[in-house]
């Protein structure tokens, strides 16, 4: 499976949490309550990919200027998520739709042409 750069895991704890200006330790307990899962290296060091900084903001703006809780954030989140699979899910259908209906024109263009002879 290829993973896209923004998924590619790069920043250590110390690193992401200087980026999202939060404490080590309030990725740790994110972690622990499942809003966040950081890679691991071998050494089961915590790495966090772009994506997942991305996440850690997006969490930070929930509690910090909506004041929404921590069980409210992970509702958003699983709710965000979910809505973002289904615009992919419809972009994809409607992709299959367009490439059905323009073989269904092809088909009968080919057709008038060939009663056309």
């Amino acid at each position: 499976m290829d993973t896209s750069p923004h998924d590619e895991p790069c920043y250590i704890i110390s690193v992401a949490a200087r980026l999202v200006n939060m404490h080590p330790q309030t990725l740790r307990y994110y972690e622990r309550l499942g809003l966040i899962e950081p890679s691991r290296s071998s050494g089961k060091i915590r790495l966090y990919s772009a994506r997942d900084v991305e996440r850690l903001r997006q969490i930070h703006s929930y509690v910090d200027d909506l004041g929404v809780n921590l069980a409210g954030v992970e509702i958003l989140m699983s709710l965000t998520e979910r809505i973002a699979n289904l615009e992919a899910e419809i972009t994809r259908l409607e992709a299959a739709l367009a490439a059905r209906q323009s073989a269904t024109e092809s088909v009968r263009h080919q057709g008038k042409t060939n009663n056309g002879i």
